[in-house]
């Protein structure tokens, strides 16, 4: 009895062994994405919203700025001014966190083999560059125009024109949304990808 038990226990254990083996053959049970590329992606996404949220917020307060300034509210408007001068900062490490996350997933694109979900992660991959990009000229005039502001505030002549720098502020805010957005785009249809892989 004890040795039709064991060998009963045998034979269930073959076919386990054997039904896994085929069901890793046929990448039911394999990971499709590297767990350091899925680590990274849903790091960098959050990092990238948090960078999105923070421009827009800050495209807010430019505007608060301006109105201070046609209110001749020239106190409430110096302080606005520092305060968003720190928080240009705060974006630029963001930036710096954002290209970790980025490095990271390039890093693993490669163990990615389904072609199509490759294909789809590098897009976003791309965006995500490029919102680091526009970000860069974003903090370049945000800064230029803070500085400006800040002097204009505290009673120095300025001979620079403020809206056109407000333009193009406002112009890498818009591109930023736009290449976040496409990011998002293509990280739902990698994440499609490789669920109808599974």
């Amino acid at each position: 009895m004890k040795s039709r038990q064991i060998a009963v226990i045998g034979g269930l254990t073959v076919v386990v062994i054997i039904g896994g083996a085929f069901m890793v053959a046929r990448g039911r049970y394999v990971n499709p994405v590297p767990d350091s590329f899925t680590q990274a992606r849903l790091q960098g996404a959050l990092v990238a919203q948090n960078i999105v949220d923070l421009s827009n917020q800050l495209n807010e307060d430019v505007k608060r700025i301006n109105q201070y300034d046609q209110d001749r509210q020239f106190a409430d408007a110096f302080a606005l001014t520092g305060e968003l001068i720190q928080r240009s900062r705060d974006i630029r490490a963001k930036a710096v966190d954002l290209s970790q996350e980025l490095e990271k997933m390039a890093q693993a694109l490669p163990a990615i083999k389904d072609p199509e979900a490759q294909d789809a992660a590098l897009q976003s991959l791309t965006q995500r560059l490029a919102i680091i990009d526009r970000l860069i000229n974003y903090s370049a005039y945000l800064s230029d125009l803070l500085d400006i502001l800040r002097g204009r505030f505290a009673g120095q002549a300025q001979t620079q024109e403020v809206s056109a720098l407000i333009d193009k502020v406002n112009s890498e805010v818009t591109a930023i949304n736009n290449f976040n957005r496409n990011a998002v785009q293509s990280t739902e249809r990698f994440d499609r990808l490789v669920q109808e892989r599974r």
